[in-house]
């Protein structure tokens, strides 16, 4: 008999973790993990601090503290246009990964079927398939940046459950547009799907695209699961504070499988991102201007290196394109730019369906780095025209 459950058996740790650990291993510059190691803004430190300080170290309500889930509420009507239930809609989870893996367990079952959207986030796939749920696959146009519909809508059969988005987008950079997501919206109408939607990187967009929540569209709000947090607003990626807003009926399960699993969200932390929330309005704009910058930076020095960048809409992501170099697949591409370099990227094969052969002549940068990290990792990129 197997020690190993078979929903471990073809999962193993993430390109992203190995490309990690192998640039460490060389001092390198790791532009593959989203680590976001960019200055934390001080009211968020402050507020944990003064919560340790203070004691508080229980354990909060399954929920999450009420104080911040009123105030992720109040964002959520003032920014995204969509109005919550802080008692019976919300809940603080162990980041947007924990929103998206409790809101899988209370809605899905084993042997049900899910769209998820490529280039997709890694772990959104391997919740799916951890938790017994068939994922099937549909495309973003990279070059167009929309959906490829047909794609899509090639996948519905009379299993499919849902389709998981992720707007703006981790790793392609759509930003999706009202007129993608009100097809989206008429699609789960006719085959009565739910809507798994991960706005995490809702603040960093460009171009003058602006970030629409997929439940403010059509009839969505009722068949949406929507995903958020703050690793990435606060560069916090390490705190785990995200949260979950979704129709009461499917929060009562929601939550409790965010108290199973996780207890709740750690208590000094909730209190960190609660004070963060009082953050001036321009906070978010310098954010968003200085990853316009980092964007430019990168994507100009992948182009006079030799690489065709797919300029982002959102997010802090950029697919690149090696195929000039003549590297033999991603894995030798990320491998060589790590030897020459000393830079890491994440293979492209690590968002799209294993095994397809799609994304083998992709590499994803990840930008959020301290400006003058940033300008060394484009010197070497540079370096590299073939």
């Amino acid at each position: 008999m197997s020690r190993i459950a078979d929903r471990m058996t073809h999962l193993v740790q993430s390109d992203i973790r190995r490309l990690t650990i192998e640039c460490d291993k060389i001092g390198g510059i790791n532009l593959g993990q989203g680590i976001c190691d960019l200055p934390t803004h001080p009211l968020v430190k402050q507020g944990a601090i003064d919560a340790i300080e203070q004691g508080k170290a229980t354990y909060t309500h399954a929920r999450g503290l009420i104080e911040l889930r009123c105030k992720i509420s109040d964002k959520l009507k003032q920014f995204n246009g969509l109005e919550y239930n802080p008692d019976t809609e919300l809940c603080v989870t162990v980041g947007s990964s924990g929103a998206f893996a409790c809101g899988v367990l209370a809605t899905l079952n084993p042997g049900d079927e899910v769209i998820l959207i490529e280039p997709f986030y890694g772990y959104h796939l391997n919740t799916l398939i951890m938790a017994g749920i068939t994922p099937r696959y549909g495309r973003i146009d990279l070059t167009a940046m929309t959906l490829d519909r047909s794609s899509i809508e090639a996948q519905v059969n009379g299993r499919t459950r849902g389709i998981v988005i992720c707007t703006p987008s981790n790793p392609g950079g759509i930003v999706y547009s009202t007129t993608d997501l009100q097809w989206l919206a008429d699609l789960a109408e006719k085959h009565d799907l739910l809507v798994y939607s991960d706005e995490i990187y809702e603040y960093i967009t460009y171009d003058g695209h602006k970030h629409t929540s997929a439940a403010t569209v059509g009839k969505l709000r009722e068949r949406t699961l929507l995903m958020g947090g703050y690793s990435k607003t606060f560069s916090i990626t390490g705190w785990r504070i995200g949260y979950l807003a979704a129709p009461a009926d499917i929060m009562d399960k929601a939550a409790v499988a965010s108290d199973l699993l996780y207890i709740c969200a750690p208590h000094p932390l909730q209190h960190g991102v609660l004070a963060g929330l009082d953050a001036p309005a321009d906070y978010y704009e310098h954010m968003r201007r200085d990853y316009e910058t980092g964007r430019a930076m990168i994507c100009d020095a992948l182009e006079a290196g030799g690489f065709k960048p797919y300029r982002p809409q959102g997010s802090y992501y950029v697919m690149a394109d090696f195929s000039k170099h003549g590297w033999q697949d991603d894995r030798q591409a990320a491998t060589e730019l790590l030897k020459r370099a000393k830079v890491a990227a994440i293979p492209g094969s690590a968002f799209y369906e294993p095994g397809s052969g799609r994304g083998s002549q992709l590499l994803r940068f990840c930008y959020a780095k301290e400006l003058p990290v940033l300008e060394e990792a484009c010197r070497r990129i540079r370096g590299l025209r073939p």
